[in-house]
């Protein structure tokens, strides 16, 4: 009897979920995990801190963790020695979150594959494995279309007098009017990355007003631009995106697709139900 741990990890939360044939898959939550961002010894004291595990009681077969950051085989390995050591489990499997994210949404079928949260990423799946993905230039100088990247439009416009009396009081209730403390925290923060992020509610919460519907359209329009339309795959097969700003967004999306006359299949909030019921059939096997 085949039972998992899978898990799904961004940078800002890591969805886990505990599979075996016959029972209620046990969901679980912590804060992210990224290797590019975190040392081995900061994962480990996550893990500890949030994620208490009864190896006697509920002892996996294997586990498959699914997370950003993890391209590089050194991250993988990283990721790997510490899961090993915190669930006492030798069978560890480690792959990218567009990895994940493929088998949730597309299954066996084909598809171009987008993760939009706190960061972004795509790739073509060809109903078994990543065939094409586009660069990821990281939060840096990359992640178009991602939280990050709309909170670092939120963040310009308003310390560049952009934003109107509304948005400009609006931003001010939300995070304060004092720019140096706010830049401050922004290059002292350990993930400037989820600090930047952490602006993008407030664009879901004052849709309707122009400002806000030009930064949705110019953002995601930019991830298009730059990874979804680089795919001659694209206007063969569906595409399949999955975050919390594809989420909350979804509409701005399904605009650009029938802009771009492409076919959206389907937009998840998480892949971690799809990663679910895709391992519930291989314990049931």
């Amino acid at each position: 009897m085949a039972s998992y741990i899978v898990a799904d990890s961004g940078s800002t939360k890591t969805d886990w979920c505990y599979i075996r044939k016959g029972k209620k898959p046990k969901h679980f939550l912590t804060q992210g995990i990224n290797p590019r961002m975190q040392t081995a010894e900061v994962i480990a004291g996550i893990l500890a801190a949030e994620l208490p595990w009864n190896e006697k009681k509920d002892l996996p077969d294997s586990i498959h963790f699914y997370g950003a950051g993890t391209s590089n085989p050194e991250k993988q390995k990283l990721v790997t020695t510490v899961l090993k050591s915190h669930f006492n489990v030798a069978d560890v499997k480690v792959a990218t979150d567009l990895a994940g994210a493929a088998i949730a949404l597309c299954a066996d079928g084909k598809g171009i594959v987008s993760i939009l949260g706190t960061g972004s990423s795509s790739c073509y799946y060809d109903g078994k494995r990543i065939r094409e993905q586009q660069p990821s230039l990281g939060y840096l100088a990359g992640d178009e279309g991602s939280g990050n990247h709309m909170g670092k439009r939120i963040l310009q416009y308003y310390a560049y007098g952009t934003f109107d009396a509304e948005l400009k009081t609006g931003f001010e209730m939300r995070f304060g009017k004092d720019m140096k403390a706010i830049v401050n925290q922004l290059y002292q923060d350990p993930y400037p990355n989820r600090y930047l992020a952490s602006f993008t509610p407030m664009l879901k919460d004052l849709r309707g007003h122009y400002m806000v519907e030009n930064i949705l359209e110019d953002c995601l329009n930019d991830f298009f631009r730059n990874s979804i339309l680089k795919y001659r795959q694209a206007w063969k097969h569906p595409l399949y995106f999955t975050g919390s700003v594809a989420w909350h967004f979804r509409d701005v999306i399904e605009n650009l697709c029938d802009q771009y006359e492409l076919e959206l299949g389907k937009v998840e909030k998480s892949p971690i139900q799809g990663l679910a019921d895709y391992y519930q059939k291989m314990a049931g096997k």
